[in-house]
């Protein structure tokens, strides 16, 4: 063929290979050059348009990482059938482009932020650069349904040593969340559910596949009341004994016992217990898990790593009895994993080396002293708002003594750029609240910026401060 005719602007920002590619490209789907013509050598090229051989190279080599051209080995290059273009290549309009709304905050209290300046970055960039290579091609294979062995074989030791559950691996469902995970189990337990929930209590569960269906149980100072449960229909209950959400409260012993009686008494009857962040307590020894007690095969434990390393890792699990492994495999054995194996598997060999727990043991105490803080400039400042659910966990409760309504505040609290989460939006039915009740979580306020927010929170809710005296 002739030598191709192309303009080539070497004043310009536009590098010369990416001239050249994108000229022999057009003029491939333009149907200006024919399929099966043979493209000038890269030596004859470069001379013609006095570049640099390398210059043609590049050029050539991405027309054939796109399939416009073939090489055949000293042969040379060749045009190829191209298949219709499902869309006509244009440059770039300059248009305005749509920014997603992101609402900065100042102070944001959000009770699922962690503290991401004490994430090991290191250790985990370390883990992930040895398990990104040649050797884990295998990897690239879709895994087993329920969950990279390798970590629910450490999950599996770890909820033994930290939580008293015995369970095997082969017990384990590992999925990108509570979202994703609590559907499955719904599904595994029936059609036929009669589903109770606390009340307050985590807001995105009515959502999945409950509408309007579920069941409220109310919760005081001792938890979920069981006695209440007891008068209802319900056969399944989902609960978070060890640190109530959002209240705080811990199922008193007496309710445990009372509760997995309930669950006894009935084939059909089963227990959801949501360990969320069992592993942030300060005072005293940990709850047991209730799925620890269980002797009749009850209980379905369900937990996450968002807290106790990172929301974005996107890695929950269940725990399922025994009893319901083969119900199990006869249901979901269609599904794939919903969390990537690389992913699984720094996680499996992170927790394997011991930097889990070490972890866990670092933020625990970072955690307290944030509690700590909080708690003591209210104390100290504002005697008169009331805290609860300060014993554990990444929030507590503040009550403050005001006539405004919730949403009121919150939206005052906006405007001084403060983000605050009251607590009717977990209610499933109403509660009369004597006053106006928050979450104030501090996992994600570094422990510096703790006094600043809550007086620049208190200040624009009107509330002056009225330091106490020490006697």
């Amino acid at each position: 063929m002739d030598m191709l005719m192309l303009k080539l602007d070497k004043s310009t920002e536009k590098p010369l290979y990416e001239q050249l590619y994108l000229g022999i490209k057009d003029a491939i789907i333009h149907k200006q050059i024919d399929v099966g013509t043979k493209l000038p050598s890269k030596k004859k090229l470069a001379e013609f348009l006095n570049i640099s051989q390398t210059t043609i190279e590049i050029a050539y080599s991405q027309l054939i990482a796109e399939g416009y051209v073939a090489s055949k080995p000293r042969i040379g290059f060749f045009v190829e059938e191209i298949d219709e273009l499902p869309f006509i290549e244009k440059e770039m309009l300059h248009l305005p482009v749509a920014k997603a709304e992101n609402k900065l905050y100042q102070f944001d209290f959000l009770p699922g932020k962690i503290d991401t300046d004490s994430f090991p970055f290191s250790l985990w960039r370390k883990y992930a650069k040895n398990i990104y290579d040649s050797n884990s091609k295998e990897l690239l294979q879709i895994g087993d349904p329920q969950g990279e062995f390798a970590l629910r074989a450490e999950i599996s030791k770890y909820l033994y040593q930290s939580r008293g559950i015995v369970c095997q691996p082969d017990q384990i469902v590992i999925g990108s969340g509570t979202e994703q995970l609590l559907p499955m189990i719904l599904r595994l337990l029936g059609s036929n559910l009669k589903f109770a929930l606390e009340n307050p209590g985590y807001s995105v569960i009515p959502k999945i596949q409950l509408q309007n269906s579920a069941i409220s149980i109310p919760v005081d100072e001792n938890g979920l009341m069981v006695d209440e449960l007891e008068k209802t229909n319900a056969n399944v209950v989902y609960i978070t004994p060890s640190h109530q959400f959002p209240t705080g409260a811990v199922l008193s012993a007496t309710r445990r016992t009372q509760l997995l009686s309930w669950a006894a008494k009935d084939e059909n009857r089963y227990i959801i217990e949501d360990d969320y962040d069992s592993e942030f307590r300060y005072i005293g020894k940990p709850i047991p898990a209730l799925h620890g007690l269980d002797q009749n095969n009850k209980v379905i434990y369900l937990s996450t790593f968002s807290k106790s390393l990172m929301p974005s890792l996107r890695v929950a699990y269940f725990v399922l009895p025994s009893t319901l492994l083969q119900r199990y495999k006869e249901t979901f054995h269609f599904y794939s994993a919903t969390v990537p194996r690389f992913d699984q598997h720094i996680l499996a060999d992170f927790m394997r080396d011991g930097y889990f727990s070490k972890h866990l043991n670092r933020m625990r105490k970072i955690y307290r002293k944030k509690r700590e803080k909080l708690t003591q400039i209210f104390e100290t400042f504002y005697p008169n708002v009331q805290i609860t659910g300060d014993q554990a966990g990444m929030h507590i409760l503040i009550s403050v003594p005001l006539s405004n309504r919730e949403e009121q505040l919150k939206q005052m609290a906006a405007k001084d750029h403060i983000s605050i989460y009251p607590i009717s939006d977990y209610l499933l039915s109403p509660i009369d609240y004597k006053d106006p009740t928050f979450l104030l979580g501090f996992g994600g306020i570094p422990i510096e910026d703790i006094e600043k927010g809550i007086h620049q929170l208190m200040n624009c809710w009107g509330i002056s401060k009225s330091k106490v005296l020490k006697k």
